[in-house]
């Protein structure tokens, strides 16, 4: 049977180009975005290339959502065997302009949106003990921004999440890993969407014993 993985956050970049590497690798593809009508058209476009795709509506800011949304990834496809949290929000605004209710939003989808997937997929995963979990970071993580002040927050967040993860679920045969992409994706550049799923890729493969936490692209 094939494996099944699940993209959150499946937009133009990094997200289809993950999803289309691992559809070519044989796997079930499953596009989540709060734009679910551009999922569905981006589905039948993977389709079309011989891969099993489908689109989901879900808005990583609700967590009643994420739930759903994975509920119907099971039941049309399977249990999720690969989880990609890929969702963020690129607002600015500086330390001293930035609004509590502004902060709060943005860290419900950069961090809280990826806590709530990971929770409803890790019980299938450590029944089976093995499965992959995988966040987009970001170099704001490494080195805030101070107009990008609120996503600064939530990469780090996020890095926080996946190296507890990683900590927590090795001993479960689960791989949680964050790729830190440190620079702007730009097809055919240095930090390509499609060289950047090769790492994914790669992530997914490792044996346990050779699991990584963390890799970090850069310029």
């Amino acid at each position: 049977m094939s494996e099944v993985i699940a993209v959150i956050g499946a937009g133009p970049g990094i997200g289809l180009a993950v999803a289309r590497r691992f559809g070519r690798e044989g796997m079930k593809v499953a596009l989540l975005s709060r734009r679910g009508d551009e999922m569905v058209r981006a589905a039948a476009a993977l389709s079309e290339a011989g891969i099993t795709a489908r689109g989901f509506a879900c808005d990583a800011e609700r967590a009643h959502d994420v739930t759903d949304a994975l509920l119907a990834v099971v039941h049309e496809l399977g249990p999720v065997d690969c989880l990609v949290y890929n969702a963020a929000v690129p607002k600015p605004g500086g330390p001293l302009e930035v609004g509590l209710e502004q902060l709060v939003r943005q860290f419900r989808v950069d961090v809280g949106g990826a806590l709530v997937a990971v929770q409803r997929v890790v019980p299938h995963m450590k029944a089976m003990r093995k499965g992959t979990i995988l966040f987009t970071g970001g170099g704001l993580a490494l080195e805030p921004w101070p107009q990008m002040t609120a996503l600064s927050v939530g990469k780090a967040g996020l890095r926080s999440l996946a190296l507890c993860l990683h900590k927590e679920l090795k001993p479960h045969g689960i791989h949680a890993a964050t790729v830190t992409v440190d620079g702007l994706v730009v097809p055919g550049g240095k930090l390509d969407p499609d060289a950047i799923a090769g790492v994914y890729w790669e992530l997914h493969r490792q044996a346990p014993e050779a699991f990584e936490a963390e890799r970090v692209l850069h310029l």
